[in-house]
């Protein structure tokens, strides 16, 4: 490419991330795990806590939660303590109380 044509490079797709924040595996790490119950990381990058805390977000990674598994969430809003529950074949997450 010819730095004077104009012509701008335009960034990967693997690179760019969507307004709505999709989930990704990469910012997902387990923190502790003991007994069957594992206690889980995930930094939300841009993603708000509302979108992060939506039915389905954690359904790509399903088959490696448990119910009864928890979460702890770090987004630009704020932070969570989330509990991972089944619900009719999706991932939910409730806030804990």
């Amino acid at each position: 490419m010819n730095p004077g044509s104009g012509m701008r490079r335009q960034p990967c797709a693997f690179f760019r991330r969507d307004a709505e924040m999709a989930f990704a595996v990469r910012d997902l790490s387990v923190l502790a795990y003991a007994n069957g119950f594992t206690l889980w990381h995930y930094k939300a990058g841009e993603a708000p806590l509302a979108r992060v805390e939506s039915a389905g977000f954690f359904n790509d990674v399903a088959d490696m939660m448990a119910p009864g598994d928890m979460m702890m969430v770090s987004a630009p809003d704020g932070a969570r303590l989330l509990y991972i529950t089944p619900v009719e074949g999706e991932l939910v997450t409730a806030p804990m109380a």
